[in-house]
């Protein structure tokens, strides 16, 4: 009996629908195999292995000396498999007894159902041995890396430090992080569905790639001397804070930048301050991080200020540059000049200068001299050096955070703003803006770019990359230059910067006292800018004070510590002193060992640097030596002079 038709047809149609079927299920397996192969097949490898990451070795900072300033040390990860723990109790009790950690805590870290929890970070190698030992089930130990800094305070605006996963937060450490950080490589190993590792299951091991060293234009040494210079200053003064800079001139390669206060670069987070500290526990989270960020920030590139006289080579050079007056140009100054119906009054006020040429003014730093310049160049032309000099922008400096100068819009410079700005008051700058400036002025008249970095080594030591960084253009013409260094030079031989004076070694330089606002509060930055040897520069200084209590004036206050400062930096440099006919020459460079003479009388410590071969200088009032620079036991040469910081010393009770 044949089917029926309606049979016929129903299996006809069967088939049809298996073929199609069969022939979808085909083209799925062929697209899935040659579109989403490698995807799917990622996906499986992933659900079968374990990952567990392996940190690499973040790059050391060395200075130029290859000093290390920032490495890396081996340490532990502690981490805890879940599906391969055995008893969840037993281990926190065990972790947490070698940790130093709470008990209940971990034990509910532990007990999350997830893949892998991460215990403890940064953890030291015999503590990690100790927990290796312990055989726990589920308890995995990969090396880790920790940042450590070896020279604790020192630079620590400048390096900057990293977080807890090893990237870096500020300084250099951040700027330079993707070149220090390296990249992160992998544990894979196989595991079951629940995510036990299989007993004879592979592992794939792919290593991590370190990161490249980077080494410093930063000298150690000469960044020790201006650290121990700004400290005992800001401590002697009771100053908020202060600055030193040493930078070559030639290339903008910054030798020593150094903020006091700073912090520990191996513990951040904990504030150097004794009354915050006193109170830190009553603050907020938001007041504790303002307060950090305060002590983290690089006075130096991130906040301005009114230069004051130092600013005042700026208009000189200009006035020069345009032929408007020779050295022997003659001003008057009667202790004051009326601008606008406003009367601006010469730091000498009630007493005046008189009749005195460029040069004089320049060694007097007298303000009617320069609010005379100011005028002659004109608004127009005043503000176009103002841009040359690159006041209205950032220098550049390879450190995270730099701030620019303010300064009047050019028509807004009226008459008094214009007399005002001309002797470095009415605009602010960085302390780094003003020392670029005045690498401008000394060096032949060519912009330079600050930095720090130089250049970036990989772990085998061979050169990855060189951080170059060309002269920028000519701002003044090279003769203007020369002059410039010639007149500065009279000012620390004659002038306002006589304190800086250093027998042996021609140095030039300009000092100033500014007064913060609002005027009249009795607040001042005090400041020297100095450069040397005068003929060829290959070193230009910044010491600067905010808010010195008692004496005030830059040339009294700041000029006895650049002289100490650089007449320890100059021979360090390779740069040796040749002594004219007026000058007494010292006993040679016989190397000695400088004493401790802190809380000696005058007449003794007199007496024990005598008996050594060196000079000294004085600063503060008192008869008890309470600090001294360089620090004892620093090794000096004989007839290096010695800055002693005198105060009293009261006896000490039980």
């Amino acid at each position: 009996m044949k089917p029926s038709l309606g049979i016929r047809k129903k299996a006809f149609y069967l088939m049809i629908f298996l073929q199609v079927a069969i022939f979808a299920l085909i083209g799925r397996i062929f697209f899935i195999q040659a579109f989403r192969g490698e995807e799917l097949q990622a996906l499986a490898f992933e659900q079968q292995t374990r990952d567990r990451l392996i940190t690499p070795n973040r790059g050391s900072i060395y200075d130029r000396n290859m000093v290390g300033l920032a490495v890396t040390e081996t340490v532990a990860s502690i981490s805890v498999i879940y599906a391969q723990v055995r008893d969840l109790p037993a281990t926190a009790r065990a972790l947490a007894r070698e940790l130093d950690m709470d008990e209940a805590a971990l034990l509910d870290k532990i007990s999350r159902r997830v893949a892998l929890v991460r215990v403890a970070q940064q953890v030291d190698m015999e503590t990690a041995e100790r927990i290796r030992e312990l055989n726990l089930p589920g308890v995995v130990i990969d090396e880790d890396i920790r940042r450590v800094y070896p020279f604790g305070h020192m630079a620590s605006h400048i390096i900057g430090f990293v977080g807890r996963d090893n990237q870096g937060i500020i300084g250099l450490e951040a700027r330079y992080d993707e070149y220090l950080r390296g990249e992160v490589g992998r544990i894979l190993s196989e595991t079951d569905v629940a995510g036990r590792q299989l007993p004879h299951g592979r592992q794939y091991r792919i290593p991590p790639t370190d990161g490249y060293d980077l080494v410093l234009t930063i000298d150690a040494v000469l960044q020790a001397y201006a650290e121990q210079t700004i400290e005992m200053l800001v401590t002697e003064k009771n100053a908020l804070r202060g600055v030193v800079i040493l930078m070559n001139p030639q290339n903008g390669q910054i030798y020593a930048l150094a903020n006091k206060p700073d912090f520990d670069l191996n513990d951040p987070f904990t504030i150097q301050s004794p009354e915050l500290a006193a109170v830190w526990d009553s603050f907020t989270q938001e007041q504790q991080m303002y307060e950090l960020n305060r002590m983290w920030r690089n006075f130096a590139i991130n906040d301005t200020y009114e230069p004051g006289s130092t600013f005042k080579i700026v208009t000189s050079a200009a006035a020069l540059a345009e032929g408007l007056i020779t050295l022997d140009t003659i001003f008057s100054c009667s202790g004051s000049v009326t601008v606008g119906g406003r009367q601006i009054k010469c730091w000498r006020s009630p007493r005046s200068h008189g009749a005195q040429t460029f040069l004089q003014g320049v060694q007097n730093s007298c303000n009617p001299v320069f609010m005379s310049l100011g005028e002659q160049l004109g608004a127009e032309l005043f503000y176009e050096y103002l841009l040359r000099f690159g006041f209205h922008e950032k220098t550049g400096v390879d450190l995270p955070g730099e701030a620019v100068g303010i300064m009047y819009k050019l028509e807004n410079i009226g008459p008094v703003e214009l007399a005002t700005m001309a002797f470095g008051q009415s605009l602010t700058i960085t302390p780094l803006q003003l020392v670029r400036a005045a690498a401008a002025v000394v060096n032949g008249g060519y912009q330079v770019t600050p930095h720090v970095g130089m250049r970036l080594l990989d772990s085998e030591g061979v050169i990855v990359q060189e951080f170059y960084h060309e002269r920028g253009e000519q701002i003044i013409p090279t003769e203007v230059s020369e002059t410039m260094r010639y007149v500065l030079e009279t000012v620390v031989s004659v002038g306002t910067g006589r304190r800086t004076y250093i027998p042996g070694f021609r140095v030039g330089g300009k000092t100033a006292t500014s007064q913060k606002l609002p005027r009249g509060s009795g607040r001042y930055i005090s400041s020297i800018m100095a450069f040397a040897p005068a003929e060829n520069p290959t070193v230009v200084a910044l010491v600067l004070l905010d808010e010195p209590k008692g004496a005030y004036y830059g040339g009294q206050v700041t000029g006895p510590v650049m002289q100490v400062l650089l007449e320890n930096a100059l021979p360090y440099l390779g740069i040796t002193p040749v002594f004219n006919e007026e000058e007494t020459a010292t006993p040679g460079t016989v190397p000695v060992i400088l004493p401790d003479i802190r809380g000696f009388e005058q007449a003794d410590a007199a007496m024990v640097l005598r008996e050594a071969g060196l000079g000294f200088d004085i600063s503060g009032t008192g008869n008890t030596v309470v600090s001294q620079f360089p620090i004892p036991g620093e090794l000096v040469n004989q007839g290096e002079r010695i800055l002693l910081w005198m105060g009293t010393i009261e006896p000490e009770t039980e």
